[in-house]
This record gives structure tokens, C-alpha cells and sequence, in this order.
């Protein structure tokens, strides 16, 4: 980052050639002067407002440029400059995602918000040793930082003592004691862990991270769970490197770090032409060296290039970054999933289908099959289709398995309700990687028993602080009066851990929902709904706040505020179905029946999984609707088979539509599953008693 000068303006930018239309407004920049604008235009020549440009952020690929706005913010303003191109574009329409085969859609983030706001969003990898100086009672900031860019200290430390000893030496020594963190002892782990602080899509545990920390003690990171990666892994969106890195065989090795290719400052150390290869020569010498054969490319030409291949650069949002991961062209995941491949990246004008049957032929074994297999288990669970549980199952305890996609599917199986996952979700609590341990003990919060509550409360000692965070996360609810001393003082220590790392963004709404869910957890419900209303206050739009906090409304007996919270909620995004199934539950409380079905059916539609609304509706359908009452409760059965009310509820329908012979059924398939349900058995015996009657 450095300070916006008219003499930057001369030798790095172009005037804008004609106005911008964004929204209802349209935007132009005026660079011509000492200091440079953006101005937005309404209605000409009615509501025209100025923004000054102070900061330029950026400069490989994309200038953006920065404005003070109200409270000490400052916003990414709404447009960019293509260095590449030399053209002004506008900022957030290039940052729309597009999900090829899928139902998601995307539309442009308005410049005001805060995912575009400098102090929040992207400080802490553009300056250094900052402090955004946040007033959480007024919501203001008071942002400062040392110098713009990335400075000496942020990998080596403070250096005032080092500056110190220096000029106190005598002249021509060293002092034998530097005063400084010294990079070069730092064990791959360590380099890789200080590079990922900023080269990963993570989220912040701590504010104290110090160069040769492990990045797992500050950072959780995101994996395929999110929908910018594809299925098989590669970058949709943005992601910022570090999650396809840790997919790499050649990191995977422990023998590979960033500096081996990187300098400190980031510059690539084999750009030249005649040193391409040289990067892979210490693993990979033999191919190297008969390049021509592994590549099938000529010499000298672009296919001949390790990283053409195995890290080709792809774009979004107008940057340009590389596949990190170091995996080979995998056509049949672009003919699967539409996720971009070397291949056609080159040869833009074939398609996914001609590369597939030149790797095909030039590989005897199927390389891409393993790929196709991982990112195949993703989609299913993605689109939840658990008929795939099994597979995911057994490759989450595979010896070939990969921490990412691993992770990737602990996350996805929250949303499966089969209890068959539980035996390798607590298994993988013991799973080499950190972050598969994270998410696994995160998970673990869904099952209370004696068995999860034990591997949570080992996990509150483990050895990685993501790890101990999410037990504790996990163990909310959990009486710590129950506890044994030394499980109590462990526990403890882990919540403290916890909440430093919620308050460690206390800028961000969701730190506070979390907290609030923390709270109700506890059965706290005055902290919660505090806690709830901060983050309102910090982002009105957000939905969850609302929904929550009428559950502690209703918790509290306050029907009312539990209405207004939900009807907040509802106004946000009248789809929610979080909204619309609690308001469903509230109006069947008060008797407004036809309302409830309404808010329902709303939910149901919204989230076509959501059983529990399809058993609501069979219990109100039920009065007046016997059939349709059936086919709700069918469904809730359908939906969630592991929870016996349902198929006794289907059952006693059934029985009262007249079908016995389809109730009889049910009842004796789910007594074998569950051989203590009792109510089951006597309605069994009272359809059998009824049937024996002449």
C-alpha cells in the first residue's frame, strides 16, 4: 500500500474514458489535480458527492484506491484501475462469482460495506504493525500503522534492540546476539506458517501471531466447504493460496516451503527462462532433465514448463494467481464440474474433452481417477446427497486421505442427520492434522453422549489452540460442576482461549452472534441477548442475530419481542427458513394455525431438509387433512429415519387414515431399530387387538 500522489497518478495511471454506471449512480474519477476524486453522480446534475483518494492498494494485477469515510473507515472506493489492461473498471462487479452447474447465484457487494471496508477486511497483509484502534461502545476506529507495505519487522520482530546493538558494536563486528527473529534456523512448517498469515483464507483465532509460530495456534482455515473452490479443489473465487498449497504432494512431502521458490518479499526466483525447471530439480531431477518426455511439449516452449502444467495461473476478480496445489491437468474434472485445467487454459481452442484423450494417452495409469473420486464425494455432499455416506465415510479413514478434503467433508456432514458418521467423526479426533481435529471436535457439538463429551474434553488439552478452541466451543453447554479437576481446569482453560479468539475480532457482527450462541448454550440468556444485539447493531442485515434472539425472547416468555425479532428477520430476507420455521413454531403456539402452516410450508420450501417443519406440518394437517397429514410425516420420517418419533407418528396417521397394514409395517421396522421405543409397542398391540376383532 502506499499514499495516492498526482506523480503516482502520472506514471502509473490513465485518465477514465467515460463514466461508470453502478446501481443508480454512475462514478468518475478525476486524477488531473494534486489530489485525486471519485465522484458519484445521481440524477444530473442533482446529488454529486466527492470522495478523495488518500491510500492505492494493490499494483500487481489491480490498483484499488482508499477513502476516509465516517468513523475513522476507510472504503475501498467503488472503482479499480486494470494494470494489465490500463482501463478503470468497477470493484465489486468483478468480484461477482459464477457457479457453473449449480443453483447459487451471485450479485455485486455494494462499496459501502464493510467486505470492502480497508480497517476490518484487509488491513493486516497491506501494512505493517498496525493497529486498527476499535471502539466497540461508538463503533468508531482510530487506525494507525507503522509503515504502508510490509516492512522488515512483520517476519523478523520488533527491531528497535536489534537497531540498538548494531550501532553499539565496534565497527566490522556482529554482535553475537542479533536482538531479532532470525528466519533462516526456521523449520519448513515455520516458513510456510509465517507466509500463510496473509496467503490464506482463514479466520483469526488470535491478534498475537509471531514469526515462528504454527499457523494452527492462530488461524482456522477455510477448505471445500466454501463455494469458492470446485469440487476437486481448484480456485473459483478467491482464496489466497494457502488451502491448495497444503493439498500439494510436494508440501505434503515436509520437505517444500514458500522460500524455496519465494523470496521474502515474494519475488519468484526462477523467472527466467533458463532456470523454469530448475525449481523441481531437487525431488524430480530425472524428469527435469528429459523434461520433453514427462511433458510431451518442445523444448522451449510453454508446455515445457513444470509450473505451465502443474500451477497454472488463473484469474478472478482481475488478479491473476497460480494453482498451488501442483496437481497435474485433470480435463475430466472441467467435463465433470467446469473447474478450469492446464490444458485448455494453453489451448483455448479445444475443448475439455480432446485434452482428457491426450493425458489419457500419454498415462498409462489413470491419475486422475483419485482426483475425480475426492471431488465427486465433495459435490455429493454439497448437494447432500448421503447416498454417498458410505464412500465419504471410508475416505475420511483411508491411509491416502488428504487433510483438506477430509476437513472439507467433517464440515459438510453437519448437515447430514445419519448417526453412522459419528464413529469416524470421533475418530478423526485423533487424526494427525490440526484441522481436521478442529473440525471434527466442532462437529462433535451436534452429538452429546459420554463418548463425544470425552474426546471434546481430551481435545480441550490438545496440543494446537485451533483444536482446544472448537472443543471448548463444543462443550458449551456442558455442566463443568460434572467435571473432574483436572478435565475442569483444562476446560477452563481452552473457554478462556475462546474467547479471546471471539473477541479478537470484536469489529465483526458474527464475533458477537458467537458469543451469543456461547451464552444460550449456557442458558444465559441476558449475556445472549446482549450479545445478539451487538451484533444487529454492527450488521443490521444479518439474519441470524434476529432469529437467535427470538429464542431467547422466547425462552423468557416474551412472545412479543419474539415476534418483532423474527419479523426483523423476516423483512431482511423473507425466505429465511431459520425465520420462517421459528415463526411457524411461534404462531402454532398461539393457536394460528393457518399462519403457521404458512410459515411452515415457507421454510420447508425454503430448505426442502428441514424434516422437523415437515412433522409440524403433519401435526397441523392432521386435524382436518389426513392424507396430507401422511405425506408430511412420511417425509419428516423420510428425511430423518434416526428419529423414531417420526415413523410412531407416521405410524398413528397411518392408522387413523385406515391403512393398518402400512402402520403395522412401519411400527415392526422401527421397533427392530429401536427396540425400547414403548409407545410403539402399544400401538402395535392396539392395531393388533382391533384387527383380531370379528
Amino acid at each position: 500500500m502506499q499514499p495516492y500522489t498526482p506523480q503516482f497518478a502520472k506514471a502509473k495511471l490513465t485518465s477514465q474514458k467515460r463514466d461508470i454506471a453502478i446501481g443508480k449512480s454512475s462514478y468518475e474519477v478525476d486524477i488531473s489535480g494534486d489530489k485525486g476524486w471519485v465522484t458519484e453522480k445521481g440524477k444530473w446534475p442533482w446529488n454529486r458527492k466527492k470522495y478523495p483518494i488518500e491510500h492505492v492498494l494493490g499494483g500487481k494485477n489491480v490498483y484499488y484506491f482508499l477513502t476516509p469515510t465516517e468513523r475513522g473507515r476507510l472504503q475501498v472506493l467503488p472503482l479499480a484501475y486494470d494494470v494489465l489492461k490500463k482501463e478503470w473498471f468497477d470493484t465489486a462487479a468483478s468480484g461477482v462469482r459464477h457457479f457453473p452447474g449449480r443453483s447459487e447465484t451471485d450479485e455485486p457487494v455494494s462499496w459501502r460495506d464493510q467486505q470492502y471496508t480497508f480497517n476490518t477486511a484487509c488491513y493486516s497483509c497491506h501494512v505493517s504493525q498496525l493497529s486498527t484502534n476499535y471502539d466497540l461502545k461508538t463503533d468508531t476506529y482510530h487506525t494507525v500503522w507503522a509503515e504502508p507495505g510490509i516492512n522488515c519487522e512483520t517476519c523478523h520482530g520488533p527491531s528497535k534492540e536489534h537497531n540498538r546493538v548494531c550501532r553499539e558494536a565496534p565497527k566490522g563486528t556482529v554482535p553475537k546476539d542479533l536482538k531479532i527473529i532470525r528466519t533462516k534456523p526456521f523449520t519448513v512448517e515455520q516458513h510456510n506458517s509465517n507466509c500463510g498469515t496473509c496467503h490464506a483464507k482463514m479466520d483469526p483465532l488470535t491478534g498475537g501471531f509471531t514469526p515462528g509460530d504454527r499457523f494452527f495456534d492462530h488461524y482456522n482455515l477455510a477448505t471445500l466447504e466454501d463455494p469458492d473452490f470446485y469440487p476437486d479443489g481448484r480456485d473459483l473465487g478467491e482464496n489466497y493460496t494457502y488451502t491448495l498449497w497444503r493439498m500439494s504432494p510436494c508440501v505434503k512431502s515436509g520437505k517444500l516451503s514458500c522460500m524455496h521458490c519465494h523470496t521474502s518479499s515474494g519475488r519468484y526466483r526462477f523467472k527466467q527462462e533458463e532456470k523454469a525447471n530448475e525449481a523441481c530439480i531437487p525431488c524430480h531431477k530425472q524428469r527435469v532433465e528429459n523434461a520433453i518426455a514427462h511433458t510431451h511439449h518442445k523444448a522451449g516452449s510453454p508446455g515445457n514448463k513444470c509450473i505451465s502444467c502443474h500451477m497454472p495461473m488463473t484469474d478472478f476478480a482481475r488478479m491473476r494467481r497460480s494453482d498451488h496445489s501442483m496437481l497435474p491437468p485433470t480435463p475430466a474434472a472441467t467435463i465433470a464440474y467446469r473447474s478450469p485445467n492446464a490444458c485448455n487454459l494453453c489451448h483455448k481452442d479445444k475443448d475439455a474433452a480432446w485434452a482428457d484423450k491426450w493425458v489419457r494417452q500419454w498415462r498409462k495409469r489413470d491419475y486422475q481417477a483419485p482426483i475425480l473420486h475426492r471431488a465427486g464425494l465433495i459435490e455429493a455432499a454439497r448437494k447432500r446427497d448421503w447416498k454417498r455416506l458410505p464412500e465419504m465415510l471410508a475416505y475420511m479413514e483411508s491411509k491416502d486421505r488428504d487433510e483438506i478434503y477430509t476437513t472439507s467433508l467433517v464440515r459438510l456432514l453437519r448437515s447430514c442427520e445419519d448417526p453412522k458418521k459419528w464413529p469416524v467423526i470421533i475418530k478423526a479426533m485423533k487424526d494427525p492434522s490440526p484441522l481436521v481435529r478442529g473440525a471434527a471436535a466442532e462437529s462433535l457439538a451436534d452429538a452429546p453422549s459420554p463418548q463425544t463429551t470425552r474426546a471434546l474434553l481430551e481435545a480441550t488439552g490438545d496440543g494446537y489452540r485451533l483444536v482446544r478452541i472448537r472443543a471448548a466451543m463444543a462443550l458449551a453447554g456442558y455442566p463443568a460442576y460434572l467435571l473432574k479437576d483436572e478435565d475442569r481446569s483444562k476446560f477452563a482453560r481452552a473457554t478462556e482461549e475462546y474467547f479471546v479468539s471471539i473477541l479478537s475480532r470484536p469489529d465483526q457482527w458474527s464475533s458477537h452472534y458467537n458469543l451469543g450462541n456461547y451464552f444460550l448454550q449456557r442458558d444465559d440468556l441476558p449475556l445472549a441477548l446482549g450479545a445478539y444485539e451487538t451484533a444487529e447493531k454492527l450488521e443490521p442485515r444479518a439474519i441470524l442475530p434476529y432469529v437467535n434472539a427470538s429464542i431467547v425472547y422466547a425462552r423468557m416468555g416474551d412472545k412479543g419481542k419474539t415476534e418483532e425479532s423474527l419479523n426483523k428477520a423476516l423483512k431482511i430476507n423473507p425466505k429465511s427458513a431459520a425465520a420462517n420455521f421459528n415463526m411457524g413454531l411461534l404462531k402454532a403456539e398461539q393457536n394460528d394455525l393457518p399462519k403457521a402452516e404458512q410459515y411452515l410450508r415457507a421454510a420447508l420450501k425454503e430448505d426442502p431438509t428441514l424434516a422437523v417443519a415437515a412433522y409440524n406440518l403433519c401435526v397441523i394437517t392432521s386435524k382436518d387433512r389426513i392424507n396430507e397429514a401422511v405425506t408430511w410425516c412420511r417425509k419428516a420420517a423420510e428425511l430423518r429415519p434416526q428419529e423414531p418419533k417420526y415413523a410412531y407418528t407416521l405410524a398413528f396417521y397411518l392408522n387413523q387414515k385406515g391403512d393398518r397394514e402400512e402402520a403395522v409395517k412401519t411400527l415392526k421396522a422401527m421397533i427392530e431399530m429401536y427396540p425400547g421405543y414403548k409407545d410403539a409397542e402399544m400401538l402395535l398391540k392396539e392395531i393388533s387387538k382391533k384387527e383380531k376383532r370379528p
